[in-house]
C-alpha cells in the first residue's frame, strides 16, 4: 500500500472539517511510512484541532525526532506548549523554528509574544522588530510592538507603532483602543477620545473601549457621559454589584 493515498485521503478530510476520520487515515499513513516526518506533523496538527493536546505534542516532537531540522514541526509544537502555559519551554522551542528558518515571519511574532509574556520586553521589541523587518506590512506586530514599547515606557514610539498598525489596517479596533490609552497617558486628551471612539465604533460591544473613554471623560470632566460608559460596561460584561459600585465611585472621587 502506498502511503501517500492515506495521507492525501487524511488531508482531504480534514479539509472538510472531518477531523476523527482524518486522524485515523493519517494514522494508516505513519503505518505505512512510520519515518515520515512530515506524516507526524500533521497528525500533530489533527490532534491538535480535536483537542488532544498532549498527543499532539507527542506527535509533534516524534517529527522532531525524525527531523531535527523540521521548523514547522519546531514552530507547531512552540504552539502547543504555549497555550499550556509552558512559555519558556515554548520560547527555546520557537528560537529552534527561527534556527532553521531565518525568515519565519510568525515565529519570530510569536516568540515575541511569548517574551512579553514572560516580561522579557527588550527580547520581545526585537522579536517584533524582526517581525516587521521580514514583513513590513504585519499589522499585528505593529500593534504589539506598541504595547512592548509602552510597558517598556517609550510611550511616544509606542503611539508611532499604534499609528502605524492603523494605517495598515484602518478597521484594526484593539489598534484604535490602544491608541486611544497611550494618548490619554500622553496628555492628549481630545485625541484619545476620537480614537476611543473609533474603536467603539467599530466594535460597540468593546468592553474595554468603553472603559478606556469612561476615563478619558472624567479626564475632561464629562462626569455624566463617563457614567453611560460605566452602565454600557455594565450589559457587556454583567458586571457584579461590587464592580459597577467600585468604577462609579472612581469616576466620583478621581
Amino acid at each position: 500500500n502506498d502511503h501517500r493515498v492515506f495521507s492525501n485521503y487524511g488531508a482531504i478530510l480534514k479539509g472538510h472539517g472531518k477531523l476523527k476520520e482524518a486522524e485515523l487515515s493519517t494514522r494508516k499513513s505513519i503505518e505505512l511510512s512510520p519515518d515520515s516526518a512530515i506524516e507526524h506533523s500533521n497528525l500533530g496538527t489533527i490532534l491538535k484541532d480535536l483537542g488532544k493536546t498532549q498527543e499532539s505534542e507527542i506527535s509533534y516532537r516524534q517529527a522532531i525526532k525524525i527531523k531535527p531540522d523540521f521548523a514547522i514541526a519546531h514552530y507547531n509544537l512552540a504552539s502547543i506548549l504555549k497555550d499550556d502555559g509552558k512559555s519558556y519551554e515554548a520560547e527555546i522551542s520557537y528560537r529552534q523554528a527561527i534556527k532553521f528558518k531565518p525568515d519565519f515571519t510568525e515565529a519570530y511574532f510569536n516568540l515575541g509574544n511569548t517574551l512579553l509574556d514572560l516580561r522579557n520586553l527588550k527580547e520581545a521589541k526585537l522579536s517584533y522588530l524582526k517581525a516587521i523587518e521580514i514583513k513590513p506590512d504585519y499589522a499585528n506586530a505593529h500593534l504589539n510592538l506598541g504595547t512592548t514599547l509602552k510597558d517598556l515606557g517609550n510611550l511616544q514610539d509606542a503611539e508611532l507603532a499604534y499609528r502605524k498598525a492603523i494605517e495598515l489596517n484602518p478597521d484594526y479596533t484593539n489598534a484604535h483602543s490602544d491608541l486611544g490609552s497611550i494618548l490619554r497617558d500622553l496628555g492628549n486628551l481630545q485625541e484619545a477620545e476620537v480614537s476611543t471612539r473609533k474603536a467603539i465604533e467599530l466594535n460597540p460591544d468593546y468592553a474595554d473601549a468603553h472603559s478606556n473613554l469612561g476615563r478619558i471623560l472624567r479626564d475632561l470632566g464629562n462626569l455624566q457621559e463617563a457614567r453611560v460608559c460605566s452602565e454600557k460596561i455594565m450589559s457587556i460584561r454583567s458586571w457584579s454589584i461590587m464592580g459597577s459600585y467600585s468604577f462609579n465611585r472612581e469616576i466620583k472621587l478621581n
